[in-house]
Parts: structure tokens; C-alpha cells; sequence
């Protein structure tokens, strides 16, 4: 799987001039209001086009650089609608980093939106990855058979689950280094870093509890028949309606898994529509045996929000241990 390298620019003017001709100024800038991490605003330009635009501070840099290269690789499997990267970089001047990106207007979802929504997402996690000849190209094939994510040095095995460099979930680093086994990938990259993080909010008890959960991990997890690209923070922020009535995703923590995952995550805080569900089903099935499963996938986001906001997530984390190891 090759790297996909965003534009990177030295201001966001030179970035919105590449993306939009030279002739192209900032008239207007609307602040947007609901993330916890990034500033983000539309802007209005003297050519009639808006952008969407999110700024953090320099030291922020590689949150965009690396949401950037997410974006890049669920939009080239052309299987759902992903905003396009116009460019990222920092400002020096300015004293920010940046990531410009298309903008999408937002339309309250009306007739069969959830049904294609579905539809896609089970498209995008079943589309399978092949190298063509020429080095740096790739190409997506919609079919079941030979799914192919292969990552590592030449020489060595390939590895089917990860990403080419690590990323973020929320502002903590999300581990990506690739792994042959899924339940591998989950236990090392997941679940333990965040423990980690979390370890002064855990007593003694709830330590041995997630020892066994990480020592037994392959008695409740399942090791998938194929890869998927995965979005990685699927939660129904994340996803508006465009103008074209279809699904769009957003601030994706982009990486190759089990795309129980992604499902598990739209179930985390509310869940989505049946009709979602079902017609998800009709692309790629689910497996009876998620119902059981998906609270070990929200384990891993409650413990980032425990250490992203604190201890008001504890409850929710050891409900989850409760329930797995008695």
C-alpha cells in the first residue's frame, strides 16, 4: 500500500492560490462551531468558491498532515463521498498549521439517504487494494476475493492490518504499525497504549482484569476473512449530508482493520437508523457474532475519551471490563 503525499504548503494563501488561481483572496470567514481540538471556519472567496479550513497551532502540524493522507486514501477507492484535499502545511507567519480542504454543503438527509449510506460504506470496506505496475499508482477493485493490503520492507512478510505511518485519534497518537494478525494489531495498537495513558485511573483490581481481557483477547475477538479501509472515528459527527443527498465522511483516523470497527463506532453514542444496517448487510454481510464483539471495539474509544476529558469515561470503561472478565 503506498503512501499517499498531500500538497504542502507555507500559507494557507499559497495553498487557496494553487487550489483556486492566483486572483483568488479571502473576503469572508465564518467560524464553525463543535470540534474539541481544531479551529475551523468556512471561507468565502472573491471568486464565488468556498473552502473548508481547519487551523491548529505549529507544533500541530502532523494532525494534518496525517488526517490529510487519510482522506487521500478512502477518497481514491471512489466508494463514498470524502471531501477532497486541496492542501495542508503550517503558516509561519501566522503562527498556525492548516488543512484546506473542498467544501460540502450540508442538507438535512431526506428519502433513501441512510439505505445508500450503507450501501457505500460496505462497498468502501470491501474494496480491495492492488499495486499496478507503475510503482507510485494503485488501483481499487470492488471485489471480495484477494483482498491485498500489503505493508512492510521488501524482503520481509507482508503485513495486512495498519497504516504506513501512525496517526491521531482525537490529539492522541494512534499506533498504526502494520501486523499480520488483526488481534495482534488490536491488542498492541490499540488497546495497550491507551491503557497506558489510563493507568492512574486504574486500581489494582481493574489491572488484572485488563491483563486477562489482553492475555485472552483472541478468545472474543475474531480474526477477519479480509482488510478493510477504514474511516477509524466513524461516530454520526463525523458525517453530513451533502447537496447530493449522500453520505460524506469526515476527520477520518484513517487505518487498515476489521471493519467491525467502523460499525461498532456508529453504535458508540447513539447508533444510526436500521435501514443503515440492513443495507450495509446486502454488500457485506454481519456477522452474528458482532453483537458480542462490539463493545471490546468501544472499549478503545472510551478509554481515549477517558484520557482525552477524564474520569467521567471510567464508568463506561469498567462496565465494559465487568462485562468481559468476570
Amino acid at each position: 500500500m503506498k503512501k499517499n503525499i498531500p500538497m504542502e504548503y507555507h500559507s494557507l494563501k499559497e495553498a487557496i492560490h494553487a487550489a483556486f488561481g492566483n486572483h483568488a483572496e479571502i473576503f469572508k470567514t465564518d467560524r464553525i462551531h463543535g470540534g474539541d481540538i481544531n479551529d475551523t471556519y468556512r471561507i468565502s472567496l472573491s471568486t464565488g468558491k468556498k473552502a473548508f479550513v481547519k487551523t491548529n497551532s505549529i507544533r500541530n502540524t502532523r494532525f494534518f498532515l496525517t488526517e490529510s493522507q487519510g482522506l487521500l486514501a478512502l477518497r481514491q477507492t471512489g466508494a463514498i463521498g470524502v471531501p477532497k484535499v486541496l492542501g495542508t502545511g503550517m503558516d509561519e507567519q501566522k503562527g498556525f498549521s492548516f488543512l484546506l480542504l473542498e467544501w460540502i454543503e450540508s442538507v438535512p438527509c431526506i428519502g433513501d439517504y441512510w439505505e445508500i449510506f450503507g450501501h457505500e460504506l460496505a462497498t468502501l470496506h470491501k474494496t480491495v487494494l492492488f499495486h499496478a505496475e507503475e510503482p507510485q499508482t494503485i488501483r481499487y477493485d470492488q471485489r471480495k476475493q484477494n483482498h491485498s493490503y500489503p505493508f512492510g520492507a521488501e524482503g520481509q512478510s507482508p503485513s495486512r492490518f495498519g497504516f504506513w505511518e501512525d496517526n491521531f485519534i482525537g490529539s492522541n497518537p494512534q499506533k498504526n504499525l502494520p501486523k499480520a494478525s488483526w488481534i495482534d494489531f488490536y491488542r498492541e495498537c490499540r488497546l495497550i497504549p491507551q491503557i497506558k495513558m489510563a493507568e492512574h485511573y486504574l486500581d489494582s483490581k481493574l489491572r488484572k482484569k485488563i491483563t486477562y481481557l489482553l492475555d485472552h483477547l483472541d478468545s472474543y475477538l475474531r480474526e477477519p476473512e479480509f482488510p478493510s479501509l477504514l474511516h477509524g472515528d466513524l461516530w454520526s459527527g463525523n458525517v453530513l449530508c451533502g447537496n447530493d443527498g449522500k453520505a460524506w465522511i469526515l476527520d477520518p483516523a484513517a487505518y487498515v482493520g476489521d471493519f467491525e470497527t467502523d460499525l461498532a463506532m456508529t453504535q458508540l453514542f447513539g447508533s444510526f437508523p436500521s435501514a443503515f444496517y440492513f443495507a450495509y448487510g446486502e454488500i457485506n454481510p454481519i456477522d452474528k457474532g458482532f453483537e458480542d464483539r462490539k463493545e471490546l471495539y468501544h472499549l478503545y474509544h472510551l478509554l481515549n475519551h477517558l484520557n482525552l476529558f477524564g474520569r467521567m469515561y471510567l464508568g463506561s470503561v469498567v462496565k465494559i471490563l465487568n462485562k468481559y472478565v468476570s
